[in-house]
Parts: structure tokens; C-alpha cells; sequence
């Protein structure tokens, strides 16, 4: 993609005719840019479909810096390299980088979401590519959207510093020069800016889960019936929003209170407390036999400020929720399972049954300055699953609080699988001593873990920036089971670097396993195939990686680099329970410099082919094929019933 021509200033507005059809010649390139600026949290589908909708609604009235009804275009001058330049692409580019600046913030009240282009039943991805391109992803998402936004205009642009810092300016950056040094951590080169990972204009397309869209229509028909039904109950005389006072101004909190299930949810005398040794008797080992806990379990009036916060939260309290969390108020009395001091704040922990809901005030301010809530979906938890939650998290380090049933904790650096654990000091509480956050790391140089050890296993568990850390398992799809040995501790120290790919995402557990072992052309040692599977506690959104793990020298103290993806998807069966077979391929490049394609497939797979821009079969699940820098091959495979399938994308 050849640099465009720039300008050193975008003070002076652009023609309306000249700036769209400098948007209509580089729609690409500013899509592109778009996308990149974007948050990696929005997921593909949603990052493609908004960068799009940034770009086509840039030349759109109402926003800051609007065009000119009658400007002219300023005369062309030259940047610091001498180059004649484009006044309206700039504009058009200011306006597009703005845009996706602000769209990595909470939508304000006054703002609503763009609501074209729109996508129904299908899926939208770029095309995939290396381990490159992935670790370049995961670095940028590590960045804060000014950094990612400098990085881009340095690297795509190909602007200098001094302009870099002006465009950035001109869009709202409060502070350029940082957000360029912040920018400067990322070591990948520039060309894989443009590569096809990063290209939302050249796409695949692929539906969703079938089955849960029908169910989710039969139960949308319900709810349109339910809602029908509702209005006409609430138009009645006397039972109506004006018999109840709301359409008098009234706020909804009256309503809600003289309902009587409402006024126990709000009550704190009628939260469900549990005994410190009811979870020795319960019939079920989950949050349901969490006791309560904490110095501030008794204190009323912190206990009924975090209830009502919870039922009516207003535009002061920071709320975050995993993807498809129910943010509304609890459903009846909720069980109290914590309250008290973390670190430099108060907070209180509750269960519905449902749901995770942390409260979170400052304990040296007043309790209105800095409120936050926080809700997490833990339905359908069980003792693996339910063995801690996020009590306090500051910038970059994270407490716990474990279950009752867990006898120690330590800390497993998954990048260092031969060194030992080493203990994790807890409270009386089950409140554990600070440790680093992998999830808010800029680098991987480590990845602290934290092992549950209780009366039957030893369990591994991360956290991904959300309120209940994921189980990290091994082992085929049939039979997942905790990490254990030198060998699944290897495994897993070449697979932890790619865990950003799943953070932040309402992840449950993450299995590793691998399908297939193979033995390099020229004698360049074994290969693994491994596949990654994240699952969610909401059921749909799963993610799955293959990975390919090149040889790498023997050490005692580390597992090796990062496992390249040969390929991803999402909201796929692929490598899970009900679809646990998988293929994928690389194009790799041996010690003596000749390149091949490689492929494997689990064992569901009795013979492999490839085609395209390079041919060849084999009659295994293992395939090696000479090929040639750059080649693109479809790869395919007949499984041992004689049908054929693709390979994971």
C-alpha cells in the first residue's frame, strides 16, 4: 500500500465535494486505519462492522470540525520532506481518527450508536494471518487508544513525529508526546500494518450458531408477546405510570420500592447470610456455600449504600459487565458473600444466583466520589469454577478472594514451567496478598497464575481482566482435566502469550490439548499441533486457536517462544465437545531456508490435501508439501467416514 501524500495542517476546512471524493478514492486505506484504532476488545465482527461505519459517516454534520458549507479547498502545500500534500484526505482522516478515538470511550447520554452498516446472520472476519500479525494484534491491544492511534499514523501514514503529534492533537489527544512514547514499546515492524489481518475491506464471512438464533427467535416472539401484554396492564386506570406517579416526574425508584420483593432486595437485614461451616454440609460446592466474610459484613449503611447503587445506579458510578451480563437490580434478597477493606478501597461482594456484582467505594473520599460496580455471569458454576473471585484490582496487581474449600494458594509462572510455585500469603478472609496482573501487562515476560489447591485437586487459574478468573485446563475435548506434569506445564508456557487474544471476553475455562505430533522435512526435529479452546460462561462467543510449536532448544527453566496461530474462529464447535476434530495448516521455513506448507488434523482425519497455489495430498492426517515463499494454499481433509471438510478458519 503505497504512503499517501500529506498535509502539514488541517486547520483550514475541505471542500464537502472534494473531501468525499477524497473518501470515496482512499475508503480502504481509511477504513484500515479505523480498525486499527479501534479497541481489539470489540472482537472482529464488531471492530469491521464500525470502522466501516466511521468512515461513511465522517463527512456527516453535527461533529466537530464539520466542512465548510461553501469553503474552498486551501492551496496544496508541502510537508517537511518536500512531498505536495492532500488537504482533503487529511481532513477526512482527522475526522475518521476523532471518530475511533471516541468510540474506544462510554457512550456519553447525548451520543448514540451509528447504526449503519448493519449485518444480520453472518459473521464478517479479515482474513487471517501469522504469529506476526497476531503479536502485533496483542501489542496494540495492550496500548491505550492515543498510543495505538500514534502508532498508526507513524507506521501506516508514514508521518514523522512532529506531524504525528499535530494530526494527534487536532483529534482530541490530550497529551501526544506520551502517547508517542507509549507507542514506541511496540517492536513490530510497520509492514504488518498492512497485511490482510488488519484489512476489514477484504473479508470472510461465516453465520453464527444456527441453532441458539432460532432459539433466541422463538424467545424474542415470547418477549414481544410478554411486552404486549404488559402495556395493556399498565394503561389501566390506577395500576398505570400515572397511578405510580412516573408520569408526574416521579423517578422510578418510588415504583420500585413499594413493591414488596423490592423493598427485601434493598433491605441489607434481609441479605442471605451463610455460616462460616455450611460449606462442609451443602449439598452443592459452588457461590451458594460461600459464607460471608469480611469487617465490614455488619456495617448497615455501607451494606444498604452498595444495594441501592445496585437497583439505581446514576451517571457517577463506573459500571463494567462481561459480554451479555444482565446489569439490572437484584432479583429479590442477594446472598452476601463479602464486605470489607481491599487495598484503598471498600467493597462488597454479592451472589444472585445469576450473577457476580461487585461494589467498590473509596475508603479515604466520600462514598459518592469514585463509586464503581462491576457484574460478572457465573450461572451454572460448580467447585472447579467457583474457587475465586476478583476482590480488589489497581493498575496492574490483583487480590483474591478464594472459596472456603481452598486449602492453599500459590502463584505458577506459566512462562517458567520448571520453577517452582511460591505461596500466596491470605488473609483470615481468604483475601490473598497482591500479585501482577497478566491481564493489564504490556509485555510478556511473565504470566503469574494462581494455584487452588483443596482437598481433591490442584487447579489453575488466570486472570483476564474480569471478575472471575478462568480455569486453564489440558487434555482432549472429551476429557479436560487440570494441568499437571512438566509436559502440559510446557505446553501451556508456549500458549500463555496468546491468552490476550480471550481477555476481557466473559471467559470461563481455557483448554489446551494436542492433536497431533509432526516430524519436520531436512531432519529439523518435531513439531506440535495444538488447539485452544476458550469457553464462556453465556454459552455462545467461544474462541478457538490452532497452534503450530516449531522445536526450540531445551531449557530447564522456560518452555520456549509463543506457539504461531495457524488459524482462529469464533462462535465455532470446532475443537470442543460436540465438534472436537480440527485441521489447520503453516507455511513454515526450514533450517536450510526451503519452505513448506505443513498441515495437521486430529485423528478424526484419515487423509489431506492442499491446492490452490500449492498441490499436494497425503494419506495421513500429517501433510508436508515443498512450497515457495508467499504461497496461498486451500487445504482440506476427508475424515474416516469419507466426508469432507475444511480447515479451521
Amino acid at each position: 500500500m503505497r504512503p499517501l501524500p500529506e498535509v502539514p495542517s488541517a486547520a483550514a476546512p475541505a471542500d464537502v465535494e472534494q473531501a468525499g471524493a477524497a473518501l470515496v478514492e482512499h475508503y480502504p486505506r481509511l477504513v484500515r486505519l479505523g480498525y486499527l484504532v479501534l479497541p481489539p476488545s470489540l472482537g472482529s465482527h464488531r471492530r469491521v462492522l464500525k470502522a466501516h461505519a466511521l468512515a461513511q459517516r465522517s463527512l456527516l454534520p453535527g461533529r466537530r470540525g464539520g466542512c465548510a458549507a461553501e469553503g474552498s479547498v486551501p492551496p496544496p502545500r508541502r510537508s517537511a520532506g518536500g512531498v505536495v500534500v492532500d488537504p482533503s484526505y487529511a481532513y477526512v482522516r482527522g475526522r475518521v481518527l476523532r471518530a475511533a478515538l471516541e468510540a474506544g470511550r462510554p457512550l456519553r447520554r447525548a451520543q448514540v450508536a451509528p447504526f449503519l452498516p448493519l449485518v444480520w446472520g453472518l459473521r464478517l472476519f479479515p482474513h487471517p494471518g501469522g504469529s506476526d500479525e497476531l503479536a502485533l494484534e496483542q501489542a496494540l491491544s495492550a496500548l491505550s487508544a492515543a498510543a495505538r492511534a500514534a502508532y498508526v499514523l507513524r507506521g501506516l501514514e508514514r508521518l514523522p513525529d512532529a506531524e504525528v503529534r499535530r494530526v494527534l492533537a487536532a483529534a482530541g489527544v490530550a497529551d501526544p508526546h506520551a502517547a508517542l512514547a507509549e507507542a514506541q514499546d511496540v517492536s513490530a515492524p510497520y509492514a504488518l500494518l498492512e497485511s490482510a489481518e488488519f484489512d476489514p475491506c477484504s473479508l470472510q464471512a461465516r453465520p453464527p450458531d444456527l441453532l441458539r438464533r432460532r432459539q433466541h427467535a422463538k424467545a424474542a416472539m415470547a418477549a414481544v408477546a410478554a411486552l404486549l401484554v404488559c402495556g395493556a396492564l399498565l394503561g389501566l386506570p390506577g395500576n398505570g405510570w400515572a397511578g405510580n406517579g412516573w408520569g408526574r416526574g416521579t423517578p422510578p425508584v418510588s415504583a420500585y420500592a413499594r413493591n414488596a420483593v423490592a423493598e427485601q432486595a434493598l433491605d441489607p437485614g434481609a441479605l442471605r447470610r451463610v455460616p462460616a461451616a455450611f460449606w462442609r454440609r451443602s449439598p452443592r460446592t459452588d457461590f451458594t456455600s460461600w459464607p460471608t466474610r469480611g469487617d465490614r459484613a455488619g456495617d448497615t449503611r455501607l451494606l444498604r449504600r452498595a444495594l441501592t447503587v445496585w437497583a439505581h445506579p446514576d451517571g457517577a458510578v463506573r459500571m463494567s459487565a462481561t459480554p451479555r451480563t444482565p446489569v439490572g437490580p437484584p432479583m429479590g434478597a442477594p446472598q452476601l458473600l463479602y464486605a470489607g477493606g481491599v487495598d484503598r478501597a471498600t467493597v462488597v461482594l454479592f451472589y444472585d444466583g445469576l450473577r457476580i456484582v461487585r461494589y467498590a467505594e473509596p475508603r479515604e473520599a466520600a462514598p459518592a466520589e469514585g463509586v464503581a460496580l462491576d457484574f460478572a455471569r457465573v450461572d451454572s458454576a460448580d467447585m472447579a469454577s467457583a474457587g475465586a473471585l476478583i476482590a480488589g484490582r489497581t493498575r496492574d496487581r490483583v487480590r483474591y478472594l478464594t472459596a472456603p474449600w481452598v486449602r492453599a494458594v500459590s502463584v505458577r509462572n506459566l512462562l517458567a514451567p520448571g520453577s517452582a510455585p511460591r505461596p500466596l500469603r491470605r488473609t483470615p478472609d481468604g483475601v490473598t496478598a497482591a500479585l501482577t496482573s497478566p491481564a493489564t501487562a504490556r509485555s510478556c515476560r511473565a504470566w503469574d497464575a494462581i494455584e487452588l489447591r483443596d482437598g481433591s485437586a490442584t487447579r489453575l487459574m488466570t486472570d483476564l481482566g474480569e471478575l472471575t478468573p478462568a480455569r486453564l485446563t489440558s487434555g482432549p475435548p472429551s476429557a479436560p482435566h487440570d494441568v499437571s506434569g512438566r509436559a502440559e506445564r510446557d505446553s501451556w508456557a508456549r500458549t500463555a502469550c496468546l491468552l490476550p487474544a480471550v481477555r476481557s471476553h466473559g471467559v470461563r475455562s481455557v483448554n489446551s490439548w494436542q492433536y497431533a505430533e509432526q516430524s519436520l522435512p531436512e531432519d529439523n526435529g518435531s513439531a506440535r499441533w495444538l488447539c485452544t479452546r476458550a469457553e464462556t460462561w453465556r454459552g455462545p462467543g467461544s474462541r478457538v486457536l490452532a497452534q503450530f510449536q516449531a522445536p526450540s532448544a531445551p531449557s530447564v527453566a522456560t518452555g520456549g517462544p509463543p506457539g504461531a496461530v495457524a488459524a482462529r474462529a469464533e462462535d465455532s464447535p470446532a475443537c470442543g465437545m460436540r465438534d472436537p476434530r480440527v485441521l489447520a495448516g503453516v507455511l513454515w521455513k526450514s533450517h536450510g531456508g526451503r519452505w513448506y506448507v505443513l498441515a495437521a488434523g486430529s485423528e478424526q482425519f484419515a487423509s489431506l490435501t492442499t491446492s490452490g497455489g500449492v498441490e499436494g495430498r497425503s494419506d495421513s492426517r500429517l501433510l508436508a508439501v515443498p512450497a515457495r515463499a508467499g504461497d496461498r494454499a486451500r487445504l482440506n481433509g476427508t475424515l474416516t467416514d469419507g466426508s469432507r471438510v475444511g480447515a479451521l478458519r
